[in-house]
């Protein structure tokens, strides 16, 4: 991993001079939101619906199945202090990633998302944040230390839908470009908390335009381009907006990922979904966990190096399908591999 971390190192670069001579202690750190999914369990006698308050929140799925896959993280955030806050405090530090970025905001209560799950374990959402914590990140709130001391910087797009989280990730995301950081980006399409679509598609698309890893979904794809195909997606995402690589996820039906020198399609492994709840966020992390142990730039992964990447991580997002919620459901790696092979 040493070697790895530092040919990683070589291959960025560091345009800011603290940085540059600043050990890397941390192989990715995220900004974004963690919050509560309330996920169905059933329903009582009379009918009312049974819930479990699952830690979640896309940006902490992601970051947590990088540290079961053995990589060194931290989180920068904002939660309520309240029991749910404190939670997923608990959550993220008992998964191995370092909360010394997260607040507790006295004023405003962490965000909460209700979870409806159709008979396929499709989920929908429904949120109360109006605001939520995690809105009230500030630009005086962020860690630029650990920032710097990270070798890659990954963001969503609901840090985006308010103010003064929108100017916080920003400014965030200037100084790990200028501190040489890898950023990775997932733009986790939730329609229901933007004021208009229009909105949404904007910060969709800065924030894929800062990224050299993204992520997308093909309805997110269809949502921003009107595209319906993970290739034609990937190399509108390589050549028009100069991702190094492109992440196209299809549900069930696997994942498209592609460099300039290669594309592959893997299939998911047959399995009886119970909850899809951050399949999206686990394969993410999946696979930027294996993309930093090449010790490569994205942009240079062979063929056989994406397949291994696509493989792995179809396998772990839809391993997480067959368990309830997105942090308590990330298979292990044994598993992974068991099943991958």
């Amino acid at each position: 991993m040493r070697k790895n971390h530092d040919a990683a190192l070589s291959s960025y670069g560091c345009e800011n001079t603290d940085c540059g001579q600043m050990e890397r202690e941390f192989d990715v750190t995220v900004l974004g939101e963690a919050l509560i999914d309330f996920t169905p369990l059933g329903r009582t006698d009379t009918g009312a619906p049974i819930m479990a308050a699952n830690p979640g929140g896309a940006p902490a799925n992601f970051l947590c199945t990088l540290a079961k896959y053995g990589c060194r993280t931290a989180f920068i955030g904002k939660v309520g202090d309240d029991a749910f806050g404190h939670m997923l405090a608990d959550t993220l530090r008992e998964n191995g990633v370092l909360t010394k970025g997260l607040i507790f905001d006295k004023e405003t209560f962490t965000t909460l998302a209700f979870v409806t799950i159709d008979k396929n374990g499709e989920r929908s959402f429904s949120f109360s944040r109006k605001p939520g914590a995690d809105t009230k990140l500030t630009e005086s709130d962020v860690r630029y230390d650990i920032i710097a001391a990270s070798r890659a910087f990954h963001i969503g797009t609901l840090s985006l839908t308010d103010e003064p989280a929108k100017t916080a990730t920003e400014k965030a995301v200037d100084y790990a470009k200028s501190c040489g950081c890898l950023i990775t980006c997932d733009p986790n399409l939730r329609l229901p908390l933007w004021r208009c679509p229009d909105d949404a598609k904007a910060a969709m698309e800065w924030a894929i335009t800062v990224a050299d890893i993204v992520k997308i979904n093909i309805d997110e794809v269809e949502f921003l381009w009107g595209v319906k195909t993970p290739r034609d997606a990937a190399e509108k995402l390589l050549y028009q907006y100069g991702v190094s690589l492109a992440m196209v996820t299809l549900g069930r039906d696997g994942a498209f990922i592609m460099n300039k020198n290669a594309g592959v399609s893997v299939p998911a492994p047959p399995v009886k979904a119970v909850d899809t709840t951050g399949a999206g966020d686990i394969f993410g992390g999946a696979a930027v966990s294996r993309i930093l142990k090449t010790g490569k730039h994205p942009g240079e992964l062979s063929h056989n190096e994406l397949m291994g990447i696509a493989t792995f991580a179809v396998t772990a997002a839809s391993l997480s399908t067959q368990r309830a919620g997105g942090i308590p459901s990330i298979p292990t790696e044994e598993e992974v591999k068991g099943r991958a092979l």
